[in-house]
């Protein structure tokens, strides 16, 4: 429409403003990943620098030399932190974000993906997000009658109560009409007002010539706390219309009378009962129910909202979206509670609830309990903010869908801020961390798979380069303990962490995802990346590789005494033991009790490792740099085997904690 206005509000001061100052007070809450690995950093720290007085004060007092002890314990300190972690988290979380990107789903924050893996609750926007938004009416009531639109067509003429219905239906409406030479009609606005306008086409109305007939003079929007509309038209030339539509209690509230049988007649208790009845049977079947009322007053006279009459009822459809219900089961079976917001009525919510298969609890946002309610009725998007924080508060994590510029604040505040590209506005795609290209929502589940695939590989890759750490660790400090001398150098335990570490992590990484993620529930926001019973595992791993890098190394001096040979030996043993424990992290189940998809990455990864690894005996310049010697082939088949048995041990007691 067109008009004129009054500016009384500039910059923070207007609606807009005072919405971009929300969304600047919300802050972006750190992801679980992010939370977790900081913690497990300032423990590593505390690990490494214990490691490095232990080795150092065990060396002094053995008696080694002071500089060598220096430069090893250093070293071995900086071996205790896994520095290749960084690099593998960036780079899992970058690849999964251009896997979601071929699906259509463009993230926009780094640890975003990761974060909806971890979602414990969902909040999704009825409208255009589980439905089709493909609004239809489908049952008019009057107080003379009901009629219901099972075919496209009907006439006007049925009742004077039917036809001034209509006519308001379409005159308290801001759709844009246009018809085209061949006959066609584009309707512009939205689905429910073109709803509406197809209604009343579909009666036979000529929209242009009734629009034409009443000239739009005021209009009175739909506000919060204010669900209606009401519109004020010429009437031939000494007499106002006022049309309403709107929320069918509130509607009612404002009549006196009813039409009936072309004759506004008093509107008593017992009728206000019987509508309100019709208006929860309809809202009970789904459906989105308007209320409507006019009034005709002098041209003169003050315009005012308590002197109605009522005409009846509209029921409107709005079909759940093809596949909804099996995408809330997916949801579902994945430990994510879901939870509607709409704004349509009590019942009409619950009675879409109980077909998606939500809960068919409502609930009002002063008394909010989030573990109970999964269906928020009469929302508007101002509350939503509400409901993110009152769940966060719960301590859930929470991933909000929203499209409007109102849903900017919720969006940011969310761990995860879901918004739609093609009917979202620039504001909420703005501050969104993860935007639905095709507005498909059944892309989001498979996002949610690979945020927790993306976590569990970052976990094999933590836990690869912490028990292989804790090896080399064990290895130092049990020769030292012993008095067996040094098995390794500096040189070498710093090429430790440079090939075992950086190729199989980043492999690790890069895992398929398991069989059974989208089967179990979201991990609780407290628990640690590394928890105890992980703690055990690795420490029990690390030490079946460091016993069998110290045999070796025992064979190694039994045979040729403290020097270059013996070192060789328990460098290629523990390096390979390490190698083939990159095979072992790849699941919790050992490997003929579970059918992981083929790795082509780790392949590589070992394979490039390997290589690098035989090249130190190969090339004397290099093996010299590494203080490397030639070993024999039965120094090898002692490597060997010191590097096989590790992994097969590591792998059968594996049955153990499973079966726990």
């Amino acid at each position: 429409g067109k008009g004129l206005g009054v500016v009384v509000a500039t910059g923070q001061h207007t609606e807009m403003g005072q919405i971009q100052a929300l969304v600047g007070q919300t802050t972006v809450p750190q992801t679980p990943l992010s939370k977790q690995l900081d913690r497990a950093g300032g423990q590593l720290v505390l690990l490494s620098s214990a490691v490095c007085l232990l080795v150092f004060g065990l060396g002094v007092v053995r008696g080694y030399e002071l500089l060598e002890m220096l430069k090893t314990s250093i070293a071995l300190a900086v071996a205790a932190v896994p520095e290749g972690l960084p690099t593998v988290a960036t780079i899992t979380l970058a690849l999964g974000i251009n896997t979601m990107r071929q699906k259509r789903v463009l993230v926009r924050r780094l640890d975003a993906i990761e974060a909806l893996g971890s979602v414990q609750t969902i909040c999704l926007d009825k409208t255009g997000t589980l439905t089709a938004n493909e609004m239809s009416v489908v049952e008019i009531q009057t107080p003379n009658s009901q009629i219901e639109l099972k075919e496209r067509q009907f006439s006007a003429s049925y009742s004077q109560e039917l036809l001034q219905l209509l006519k308001v239906a379409v005159l308290c409406n801001e759709s844009q009409v246009e018809h085209h030479s061949d006959g066609e009609l584009t309707i512009a606005g939205s689905p429910t007002e073109k709803a509406l306008i197809q209604m009343a086409i579909a009666a036979g109305l000529d929209i242009a010539t009734l629009q034409t007939l009443y000239p739009l003079l005021a209009i009175n929007h739909r506000a919060d706390g204010q669900n209606y509309m009401a519109t004020v038209h010429q009437f031939e030339y000494s007499q106002k219309l006022i049309a309403v539509k709107g929320n069918p209690l509130e509607v009612l509230q404002m009549c006196r009378y009813q039409l009936k049988d072309n004759c506004p007649v008093p509107l008593t208790a017992t009728a206000k009962e019987a509508i309100a009845t019709a208006n929860q049977a309809m809202t009970s079947n789904a459906l989105r129910v308007l209320g409507t009322a006019y009034a005709e007053v002098d041209a003169a006279a003050e315009i005012t909202l308590d002197n109605l009459t009522w005409l009846g009822l509209i029921g409107i459809t709005n079909p759940i979206r093809e596949g909804v219900t099996e995408l809330i089961a997916d949801f579902h079976r994945a430990g994510i509670d879901t939870v509607m917001v709409t704004g349509d009525q009590v019942n009409t919510a619950q009675a879409i609830a109980r077909q998606l298969n939500l809960s068919s609890e409502s609930g009002v946002l002063d008394n909010l309990e989030p573990s109970k309610i999964k269906v928020f009725a009469r929302i508007s998007p101002a509350n939503k903010l509400e409901i993110v924080r009152a769940f966060q508060q719960a301590g859930k994590v929470v991933a909000m869908t929203g499209d409007g510029i109102n849903d900017a604040p919720a969006l940011k505040a969310a761990e995860v801020g879901i918004a739609m590209g093609k009917t979202g506005t620039d504001v909420a795609r703005e501050v969104a961390d993860i935007i639905l290209e095709d507005d498909n929502l059944e892309t989001a589940i498979a996002a949610v798979s690979q945020g927790r695939t993306i976590y569990n590989n970052i976990k094999k890759a933590l836990h690869f380069l912490l028990s292989t750490n804790l090896s080399e660790i064990m290895v130092m400090v049990l020769a030292n303990l012993l008095g067996i001398g040094q098995p390794l150098n500096a040189i070498q335990l710093l090429w430790l962490n440079l090939v075992t570490d950086i190729f199989p992590g980043l492999a690790l990484g890069l895992e398929a995802p398991e069989p059974n993620v989208l089967n179990v529930p979201p991990r609780p926001t407290n628990a640690a990346i590394i928890d105890r019973a992980d703690f055990k595992r690795l420490g029990f791993e690390a030490g079946t590789i460091s016993l069998f890098t110290l045999a070796a190394y025992g064979y190694a001096l039994a045979n040729y005494g403290i020097g270059d040979r013996a070192s060789t030996i328990a460098f290629m043993s523990l390096v390979t033991g390490q190698l083939l424990h990159a095979l072992s992290c790849r699941s919790k189940l050992p490997f003929w009790q579970v059918k992981l998809q083929p790795n082509h990455y780790l392949r590589l990864a070992l394979g490039i490792s390997l290589s690098l690894q035989c090249s130190c005996l190969i090339v004397p310049s290099f093996g010299g740099l590494l203080g490397v010697t030639t070993i024999s082939w039965l120094d090898l088949v002692v490597v060997g085997i010191s590097a096989l048995l590790p992994l097969i041990i590591n792998e059968v007691t594996k049955i153990v904690g499973a079966t726990k």
